[in-house]
């Protein structure tokens, strides 16, 4: 592939997601576009179109439509509530307590539903009327959902880790799961510490120290929820199932507790099945588009040369990492986190693994900088979701989040020169 090619495959994306063209879809344009001038018309349409279909022959990628089903049967079935509980009982009675409940009621459903979006649009609904109701600004509290949310990414089961072990060749889904525990949890203290001192400057109100016998009952009401976790994530980990298995059995399991706890009958199952639907469909369009560009730079040797380009610069790690952190976080600005996934992994793995750094590593350094990027305008679909929810602009929530933002860029650095942050773990339990 020529210079021209490439002009073209990167000026056409950029021009029509300028013009507002759906990101799937221009992927697929831009990608088509650039292969027709290497190639003869029906044999370039005929080789995308095969890309696109085998693209999505994969029995990794079924877990991640029941891990979307999933998650939309927890968002109807009552699982917030129990965790938003359970969550206020342990630290509600701190500085700023319901920001921290929103932070650890996000960090268990998010972990347990896998879907940062869905994390905002539950914890949110839920906590926001609430916090302003007690005296907190709604922009705080739209910001500190927002920023939480995005560590239902990182604390397994994350669909967007099963998305970057499909993109760098087969990396262990079993050890990105347990590396994400971590810095996923850690994240999250970084933001409560945020939160403590805007709440003491504000003056928020403090919340009353719950019973033993209160935290006992919430904590009663959760663990049905909190035992997904050990089954889903335990048997992966021991090797009872797969990263696929596991998700049908957590569709079983959250179907039933739904049923249990009573929040979901039989006439609501169209409707959390049309959900799933609707998301899975936009989900692996994404994929297949973001896959076939990934093809044409392939067959461009695009990533080769990026590798040689970025390594003719510096052989430093820390020079490196930094340039590929910056480069990510502007990514994360312009591009839903699905497509910078599939397109950059192939382009920057090849790079970090020659300088000797671990692919399950760089996998949580790749969507730590990406789950920054979804609470970035102009793309970011986390503060479109956490602004929507809270009803406030983005304007007015820009200025709460900023120090979020600069918490979750300090821990980002923290993990990157600390990778033992993240391999210590999958090391532990021998999946490394």
């Amino acid at each position: 592939m020529g210079l021209l090619e490439i002009l073209i495959l990167v000026l056409s994306f950029l021009i029509l997601l300028a013009i507002g063209v759906p990101v799937a879809w221009t992927l697929g344009i831009a990608s088509v576009l650039t292969i027709l001038f290497s190639l003869e018309t029906m044999t370039a349409l005929t080789t995308m179109s095969q890309q696109v279909l085998t693209s999505l022959d994969s029995f990794t990628l079924l877990a991640i439509p029941f891990f979307i089903l999933a998650g939309q049967l927890m968002n109807k079935g009552g699982i917030a509530t129990r965790l938003i509980n359970f969550a206020k009982d342990i630290i509600g009675s701190l500085p700023g307590g319901l920001a921290h409940i929103n932070v650890v009621a996000a960090m268990l459903f998010g972990a347990i539903a896998g879907s940062s979006v869905a994390a905002a649009s539950a914890i949110g609904s839920i906590l926001g009327p609430r916090m302003e109701k007690e005296g907190y600004s709604k922009e705080f509290g739209a910001a500190i959902n927002i920023s939480s949310s995005t560590m239902g990414l990182i604390i397994p089961p994350s669909n967007i880790l099963i998305v970057y072990s499909l993109a760098s060749g087969g990396t262990s889904i079993a050890a990105l799961f347990i590396a994400g525990y971590i810095p996923g949890i850690l994240t999250g203290l970084i933001l409560m510490g945020v939160a403590m001192v805007w709440a003491i400057r504000k003056k928020f109100p403090v919340g009353e120290r719950s019973s033993l016998k209160s935290l006992g009952k919430s904590f009663t009401q959760a663990v049905p929820s909190l035992l997904l976790l050990v089954i889903v994530i335990g048997g992966i980990v021991i090797g009872i199932f797969t990263a696929t298995e596991a998700a049908a059995i957590a569709v079983v399991y959250t179907l039933g507790l739904a049923f249990i706890y009573k929040e979901i009958n039989v006439k609501d199952l169209p409707d959390v099945l049309m959900g799933a639907v609707q998301t899975t469909s936009i989900v692996m369009l994404l994929i297949a588009t973001s896959i076939s560009m990934s093809w044409v730079m392939s067959y461009g040797h695009i990533p080769q040369s990026i590798s040689e380009a970025m390594l003719s610069l510096s052989d430093n790690k820390i020079v490196i990492l930094l340039i590929i952190n910056l480069i990510l976080l502007f990514v994360g600005m312009f591009m839903d986190i699905t497509p910078a996934v599939l397109i950059f992994t192939p382009i920057f793995l090849p790079v970090v693994v020659e300088l000797g750094i671990d692919p399950v590593h760089f996998g949580i350094i790749m969507i730590m900088n990406l789950c920054i990027g979804i609470c970035t305008p102009p793309v970011g679909t986390l503060l479109f979701v956490g602004v929507s929810v809270a009803g406030t602009t983005i304007e007015k929530v820009i200025k709460p989040l900023l120090p979020l933002f600069i918490a979750m860029l300090a821990t980002l650095m923290l993990v990157t020169f600390w990778e033992d942050l993240s391999l210590v773990l999958p090391r532990l339990f021998d999946l490394m």
